[in-house]
């Protein structure tokens, strides 16, 4: 056990001593800036992840299972924002995300960091969905059940409706929300721009009767830019916009539900981007929605 111990000691000075390297060597190779960022990203979500676990059994012990994903999400933005020099900063006018619950909170879907933008806009009594299969993944899955993720069962659905009946009876008895990623994967792009949206979140909302609350992250392809290797500080703009409410709507509405919020949201992700970057932006010339990207969500 000494040894084991010794040996993890050894590995963690090393690593934060390459961290450190790199962050000097930046100010002579820019590039290099890129390296010591993910090297320090991975590091400090290992490190919540480990305190996840722990604070997931605790919290789950007490009764208070609903708020584990919430303060894993702040340990994450706090931790991340000294180790990296990545901050989300959120504008909520409506104070929406203290006030709604349960709802169906909808977000753009960029790059990996959008896991440091959930440590920022997680409200509390909320939590992230997944495929119902992951429940049985080691560590991964019983992590995902002791923070009460909400699992979505497709093993046998043919349509998002249907696939989404399990978790609209968890929201509704459980008054959880969810978070979800319309758009379904990542965009990777460096103008504003958003990908098609699925509709299983809008399905979700309409069979549980819950508002939904649609969250704008302004493009931060300036603070990250995988293919460019660009990877610096800086503060990302983000909006919380009013709730949408869908207690008198059927799945007949869905179609019209998800489009008329896309292009809400899309309007709103211009003008966040403007803000972020400080200067006027050109508007993409394709803003109807057509896009070649694959999307892996339930549609």
């Amino acid at each position: 056990m000494v040894l084991f111990l010794g040996s993890i000691a050894k590995f963690l000075v090393g690593y934060a001593a390459l961290t450190i390297s790199f962050y000097m060597l930046s100010y002579v190779v820019p590039k290099a800036a890129f390296v010591a960022r993910v090297l320090a990203a991975y590091m400090t979500l290992i490190a919540c992840a480990l305190y996840g676990v722990f604070a997931s059994i605790v919290l789950t012990l007490v009764g208070k299972q609903q708020i584990a994903q919430w303060t894993v999400a702040r340990a994450f933005h706090y931790s991340m924002q000294l180790t990296t020099g990545v901050e989300f900063v959120v504008d909520d006018p409506g104070n929406v995300l203290n006030t709604t619950r349960p709802a169906v909170f909808i977000g753009n879907h960029q790059t990996e960091l959008d896991v440091l933008m959930l440590g920022a806009i997680f409200p509390k009594y909320c939590s992230v969905t997944a495929k119902a299969q992951l429940k049985n993944v080691p560590f991964l899955g019983w992590f995902m059940s002791l923070s009460g993720t909400i699992f979505i069962d497709r093993k046998n659905s043919k349509d998002a409706r249907s696939a989404m009946d399990g978790a609209a009876t968890e929201i509704k008895t459980k008054r959880q929300s969810v978070y979800m990623f319309p758009e379904g994967t990542r965009s990777y792009t460096k103008e504003p721009t958003l990908l098609p949206f699925k509709k299983g979140a809008f399905h979700l909302a309409v069979q549980s009767g819950v508002p939904i609350v649609p969250v704008v992250v302004a493009n931060y392809s300036h603070v990250l830019y995988i293919k460019g290797l660009v990877f610096n500080s800086g503060k990302i703009p983000i909006k919380v916009l009013p709730a949408i409410p869908t207690a008198n709507l059927t799945s007949a509405d869905v179609d019209e539900l998800t489009q008329s919020t896309r292009d809400l949201m899309l309007k709103e992700l211009l003008s966040l981007t403007e803000k972020a970057r400080g200067h006027p932006i050109a508007v993409p010339t394709s803003l109807n929605g057509h896009s070649t990207a694959k999307s892996t969500a339930i549609n």
